[in-house]
């Protein structure tokens, strides 16, 4: 999309699907009474405060006050939960936030996964379809990730997943008593179609060897030169 083009921008639908269907893992919006127990579960119960330890929350005594703190943001948020395709064991969970429909922006936030997925094809699959919902669906024209600078493994996934780094907010926001310096990446509807290149070259079967080892890296893939087909 270029400037010129925006002569005729309409506002976006709101990211709300009900389900996100991929080939390793199925998205489907957060439900109360379906999902709060089996995430608290897969988070490792109150081992969730240690995997959410840079989220701008208080630590959770009980699963009672997870489920608050989700259900307390659903309509600011839309919270999308990762099953594995076959088996539907909960793999985690991350939420359309920060919305802007005017604008055709929105962030993925509160991203969080399972100790048993974390690494995986799936949960790497997962944040594809979310984002190719925001770009390809609904036609956004930024998607953003932001995190705690300090969160080396988040910075780590950002720019594994094609987010391009942006800047640091100093003193963005108080949390857990402490200043808290945010840093923000995006991806933008320029960048859309070599990050989905790369994503779909990074998922097929051939990219993985019998051991479930991949041959080539997700950033490989979405630099690699476009082979014409005849």
């Amino acid at each position: 999309m270029t400037d010129d083009s925006l002569a005729d921008w309409t506002a976006r639908p709101f990211p709300d699907p009900s389900r996100l269907e991929g080939e390793l893992v199925t998205l489907t919006a957060f439900d109360t009474d379906r999902d709060s127990h089996v995430l608290w579960q897969a988070f490792g119960e109150t081992g969730f405060n240690r995997l959410a330890r840079y989220f701008p929350i208080v630590d959770f005594d009980d699963e009672a006050a997870f489920r608050e703190w989700l259900v307390s943001h659903q309509g600011q948020w839309h919270t999308m939960v990762f099953r594995d395709r076959s088996s539907g064991e909960p793999l985690g969970m991350a939420s359309y936030m920060r919305i802007d429909a005017a604008n055709g922006s929105c962030e993925t936030g509160s991203v969080m996964h399972a100790i048993s997925a974390q690494r995986s094809a799936a949960v790497t699959e997962a944040h594809f379809l979310m984002a190719r919902h925001v770009f390809d669906d609904l036609g956004y024209r930024r998607f953003e990730w932001k995190l705690d600078n300090r969160n080396a493994a988040s910075h780590a996934a950002a720019k594994r997943l094609g987010f391009t780094f942006e800047g640091v907010f100093r003193n963005h926001m108080v949390s857990r008593g402490r200043n808290r310096d945010t840093a923000w990446y995006a991806m933008i509807d320029q960048d859309w179609p070599a990050i989905r290149r790369g994503f779909e070259l990074w998922l097929d079967p051939a990219n993985f060897n019998a051991n479930g080892q991949q041959k080539s890296s997700l950033a490989d893939l979405r630099s690699a030169p476009l082979v014409e087909r005849s």
